[in-house]
């Protein structure tokens, strides 16, 4: 399945899951550096849903940062709320997913 082809369903499915997550990464002065994209893709192959928190971006800004995370990422939002967004993007080893769609 291709990321964003995710449907309202799926969406809510994992932001139900990311409810229980703890923020990930933080996003703050720094911004979007190699080493953040580094430990997102590691974050992003180990648990497929990351949860980011965004340091003293004001909305617009924040709306930026997430386009510029799914198209680097090749991840999904699959939802945002304040300073936090979920990413989500498939693992492309069946065996080792963690998230399945019934």
């Amino acid at each position: 399945m291709q990321d964003s082809t995710l449907t309202g369903a799926q969406k809510t499915a994992l932001r139900s899951l990311g409810q229980t997550l703890d923020p990930a990464l933080k996003v703050g002065k720094a911004g979007l550096t190699p080493e953040f994209f580094k430990e997102l893709e590691l974050l992003l192959n180990a648990h497929e849903l990351v949860k980011l928190r965004f340091l003293g971006a004001d909305r617009p800004a924040r709306a930026e940062l997430i386009a510029h995370i799914t198209k680097t990422a090749g991840c999904t939002m699959a939802g945002a709320v304040g300073h936090t967004a979920l990413f989500y993007r498939q693992q492309p080893d069946p065996a080792l997913r963690k998230i399945t769609f019934g």
